[in-house]
């Protein structure tokens, strides 16, 4: 077993560094090409961040193991609002009084719905995804309207970085990221073979705490940082990419059959954990530690019945 453990911890290291890698060069490479910051940001940083996750569930479908890619994006937003938030809660009082991301949460709001109708069909596949995707372009589109006199600073830009280095930063991520998911993805199946339990199961909890280990580290600087808007903004937008960007592309290479155990369950504790985000996105209330101990002792305990 501590192989399957090694190959696991080892792929999602090559997976965060290997995304990173890509954002970086993607970015730059945009960049210096003349596309507009806001463009970049929408698109390259948004895709590029979501790289990992993207990578686990295709190489999943095609390693016939569609639960676990199932598992890691239900399993990624329910950690994203309870642990992501909840863990930078407890460092440091979120100040959201000032944080406008009422749009953006409806905007999420409406995915997850949207998602979980589908599911309640049994098996998601290639028009489902098809919708999803379409559904993103136009909430990209409509952001890109709404958004374009702001002043955008793009996450990864480094003005003057050598053409050597851009290059170097593409390849990196475009050989790191599919041999960190085939490890990651072999490491999850074994291990879920061994214990016993379902890809999903494992897809719910050790897969989807990894690939949000970025989100999290993002979230507790800006909790440090005072940044409250970019912490909660970053759980959301993840939130929205992973429902119809990663599940809009998965399906779009091999149908996803939704588990009983799905639909009777994890698909509203997702549903419930969003909308305990009402009272900080709508009433702007702080999210003070008690809240980070209560955020992050309900994931716990959802990780505990999970598990069981």
């Amino acid at each position: 077993m501590i192989v399957e453990f090694l190959m696991v911890a080892v792929g999602l290291l090559i997976l965060i560094f290997a995304g990173d890698a890509l954002v970086k060069g993607a970015v730059n490479l945009a960049l210096r090409l003349g596309i507009p910051a806001l463009v970049v940001s929408l698109t390259v940083v948004a895709f590029g961040t979501s790289a990992p996750e993207l990578l686990v569930s295709v190489q999943a479908i095609l390693d016939g193991a569609p639960g676990l890619a199932l598992g890691n994006v239900v399993g990624s937003n329910t950690a994203n609002v309870l642990l992501v938030l909840g863990i930078p809660a407890i460092i440091a009082t979120m100040h959201v009084a000032g944080c406008d991301t009422r749009r953006d949460f409806l905007y999420m709001l409406a995915a997850t719905l949207l998602f979980i109708g589908f599911s309640l069909t049994g098996n998601l596949v290639w028009w489902h995804g098809v919708i999803l995707l379409i559904v993103l372009a136009g909430i990209l589109l409509a952001t890109f309207f709404s958004s374009r006199a702001e002043d955008i600073e793009v996450e990864g830009a480094e003005p003057g970085l050598p053409g050597w280095k851009i290059t170097a930063y593409l390849i990196l991520g475009l050989i790191g990221l599919p041999l960190g998911a085939n490890l990651l993805v072999e490491g999850a199946t074994l291990i879920a073979r061994e214990f016993g339990v379902s890809e999903t199961v494992i897809g719910l909890t050790l897969v989807a705490i990894g690939t949000s280990l970025p989100e999290l580290a993002t979230t507790v600087m800006a909790a440090l940082r005072r940044h409250a808007d970019v912490a909660l903004g970053n759980v959301i937008g993840s939130n929205l990419f992973n429902l119809l960007g990663i599940i809009g592309v998965a399906v779009l290479i091999g149908p996803i059959p939704v588990e009983t155990s799905f639909l009777k369950s994890d698909l509203w504790v997702m549903l419930a954990a969003t909308m305990l985000l009402v009272p900080f996105v709508f009433f702007g209330r702080d999210i003070t530690r008690t809240w980070g101990v209560a955020l992050t002792g309900l994931y716990l305990s959802y990780l505990v019945w999970a598990l069981t």
